[in-house]
């Protein structure tokens, strides 16, 4: 069956063996390749954008978005960049605001909020809440249906953008870095875990409700600003400023993400909106991750609620130390995961999966550290029956690498913004 119906979309849908067709040809494996697939805004106008004010007005596209239209990045876009070219702080988005004022109205342990703790209180309570919802009016940049945005040159870059789908349709980003942006109003939330958690606001790029969406050769990073420079925070942790840098919730579906890498982040991709939010995601977050890169990543690579996500030819490099896993199995979860090389030394396989509600996880031909990953075993000891009830083979072609070599030099050659593509 699996054969038979991989040999049928072999005509509809171009496998990905290296070399196969010139980047600019072919199109998406995976889930963004099913149903009408995807090609962004191929036909349409082409504009060419050089600062935020530009990327804003193209997106709009004359009162006409879900036109189809190819942007092209030709330089640094700041999303804190003023329509009079300065770049807005803290400051400007909520004068007076300070963190240290902030975190003293918790207590010196954190614990509990109190208005009237210190005669400031109530005021940075506001100011944090009314300075958070306009550096989102700032950064945030919608793309709508039916729209290519493509990076010109090896080093276009998104920095401190919040950029969303949100209802939008057959859309291509590629070969764009993405600077995760810095929450300036990240909020303590004393009561999330053991002892508290910062959470941060915004994503790099986050997909609601969006369908048939391609994501390729694109670099997602906390870039300038890692997060241990961040300040100090409660317990001697440094104040977590990112979300996450791909998060992909509320139904969305026939997504893939290819060729592209993940840096040096702590939450690097959700897949899923919350664990009560089976009425909006279940049956939907059909999503394919194939030959990505993800360097020294702590923690979702990705974690996933609900979907039937395919991660394939992927590589995990990192330290055991600052690792907690690369693939977790979340609520009603459904991962394949197939021949992705993890390489985490002195780590153990365990590493690589970790279970969150979920009781399904598949895994054929990984490996860990140079051996055979038996991920199948390991997710086994945490609850998980290999019996994900989907093959990817019998919704889609695809031609998979099939050695620990010929993954590892194809990604490490090819994924990535502004590098070569196969």
């Amino acid at each position: 069956m699996r054969r038979a119906a991989a040999a049928l979309l072999a005509g509809a849908c171009l496998l990905w063996a290296p070399g196969a067709v010139a980047a600019e040809q072919r199109g998406p494996v995976g889930w963004a390749a099913t149903g009408p697939g995807t090609t962004g805004g191929a036909g349409g106008a082409t504009s060419t954008v050089h600062t935020r004010a530009e990327l804003k007005e193209a997106l709009a596209n004359g009162g006409d978005p879900t036109a189809p239209k190819v942007i092209r990045i030709a330089d640094d876009i700041n999303g804190h960049e003023a329509d009079d070219g300065s770049l807005l702080g803290e400051q400007d988005y909520a004068p007076g605001y300070d963190l240290a004022k902030y975190m003293s109205c918790f207590g010196a342990d954190g614990t509990t909020w109190s208005d009237t703790r210190h005669d400031y209180c109530k005021q940075q309570r506001q100011l944090r809440q009314t300075g958070s919802n306009k550096e989102k009016a700032q950064i945030q940049l919608t793309v709508p249906s039916n729209t290519t945005l493509v990076g010109v040159g090896d080093d276009a870059r998104l920095l401190g953008v919040f950029l969303t789908v949100n209802t939008g349709t057959n859309i291509v980003v590629r070969n764009l870095h993405l600077e995760a942006p810095v929450d300036h109003f990240t909020s303590w939330s004393p009561d999330d875990g053991t002892q508290g958690n910062w959470n941060a606001r915004f994503d790099a790029m986050t997909v609601i409700t969006g369908k048939n969406i391609w994501i390729d050769h694109c670099t997602f990073t906390d870039g300038r600003f890692p997060d241990r420079d961040a300040p100090l925070g409660f317990h001697g942790e440094h104040v977590q400023r990112h979300d996450g840098l791909l998060d992909i919730e509320d139904g969305s579906d026939f997504i893939t993400v290819s060729d592209s890498r993940f840096d040096d982040h702590d939450k690097a991709l959700l897949i899923g909106s919350g664990d009560g939010r089976g009425d909006r995601d279940r049956g939907h977050l059909k999503v394919t991750f194939v030959r990505n890169l993800f360097t020294d990543i702590v923690q979702r690579g990705p974690r996933v609620r609900f979907g039937q996500v395919h991660v394939v030819n992927n590589v995990y490099r990192g330290t055991a130390e600052d690792t907690l896993y690369a693939l977790g199995a979340g609520v009603e979860s459904a991962i394949f995961s197939e021949r992705n090389v993890f390489s985490y030394p002195r780590g153990e396989p365990s590493l690589a999966v970790a279970a969150y509600g979920g009781r399904h996880f598949h895994d054929t031909g990984s490996w860990f550290n140079g051996r055979p990953a038996r991920l199948n075993a390991v997710a086994g000891a945490l609850g998980l029956t290999d019996d994900i009830g989907w093959h990817p083979a019998d919704v889609y072609a695809y031609r998979p690498l099939t050695s620990r070599a010929a993954v590892e030099h194809y990604v490490l050659t090819h994924a990535g913004a502004g590098r070569p593509h196969a």
